[in-house]
Parts: structure tokens; C-alpha cells; sequence
């Protein structure tokens, strides 16, 4: 695949439908998670523009930092923890329209204000979830949580 993303002008939902399958292609003959995580991030970022895209992966009882686009992160999360956390220890996707007025959030970045959450699951067991932070209250909704979870999907 080439090193550019083709996107149309249109709502969120068009930009969505010609992204998938760009995306679809960056990763299909690659067979490194990491690698595959790594342009994931950077497509999406570049495709959206939201503040914090990037994947967690689980190493023992935490989740550890892997490939990102954004400001610095949080390096390590424990299990139940924030919306990352939660995701993992309910091995489900967590949409929060507004961070503040989650339980026990973790600020890796005083700027999100609401994310989404996605958890990779492989052999009945979370391996990864992939976090996306937008800047703007209520931005992500039910739309990016299912063009999320068909991203987490590629790489399974």
C-alpha cells in the first residue's frame, strides 16, 4: 500500500467507508502486530485528527504503551483502571462522551474529553485495546465506536 490515505470530503460516515478498506490494505500482508499497530495509529490520526490515538497491550497484569499518534501517555495501566483499564477487565468496548464524568479517569492528557475504548480480543482473552482521545466534549459517538471495533477487527 502506498504511504497516503485517499479522503473525500463528506460526513464522518463517508470518510469511514472510504477509510476501512485503506486500512484494510495497510495491514493485510504484514503479519507483525506491532508494525501493523504502528500505521494503524498514524493513519487514523492523520484520517481524523483526534487528539490520541494509539493501542495498550496487555503484559501481565497491566497494560503497556504501544504504538500511538499524539501527546506523551500514560506508560503503564492497571487492570480495572481508568477507561482503558475498564475496557480490559470487562473485555468491552467503553465510549465515554465525557471523561469527567467517568469514575476513577486517568488524565494521561489534561486536553481529552471524551474517548473510546476498544478491546482485542484473541482466544476468549483481551491481548490489546485500541484508545482514541478526542479534544472535543461529546465528539466521538456511536458511528466511531463501530468504525473502531471493525479497525480492531484487522488485527485479529
Amino acid at each position: 500500500m502506498a504511504e497516503e490515505l485517499t479522503l473525500s470530503p463528506g460526513t464522518k460516515a463517508e470518510r469511514y467507508r472510504e477509510l476501512l478498506p485503506q486500512l484494510q490494505a495497510l495491514v493485510a500482508n504484514e503479519p507483525d502486530l506491532i508494525a501493523n499497530m504502528a500505521n494503524l495509529t498514524a493513519a487514523i490520526h492523520m484520517a481524523t485528527g483526534y487528539l490520541w490515538v494509539g493501542f495498550y497491550l496487555v503484559k501481565g497484569n497491566e497494560l503497556v504503551l504501544g504504538p500511538f499518534q499524539g501527546p506523551i501517555a500514560c506508560t503503564r495501566i492497571q487492570k480495572g483502571s481508568g477507561v482503558c483499564g475498564t475496557a480490559w477487565a470487562t473485555a468491552s468496548t467503553q465510549w465515554v462522551p465525557d471523561v469527567n464524568a467517568f469514575p476513577g479517569h486517568i488524565a494521561c492528557s489534561s486536553a481529552s474529553r471524551s474517548e473510546i475504548v476498544v478491546p482485542g480480543m484473541l482466544k476468549g482473552k483481551v491481548q490489546f485495546v485500541l484508545d482514541v482521545d478526542s479534544a472535543v466534549l461529546n465528539e466521538l459517538d456511536e458511528l466511531d465506536v463501530h468504525f473502531f471495533e471493525q479497525v480492531v477487527s484487522l488485527l485479529l
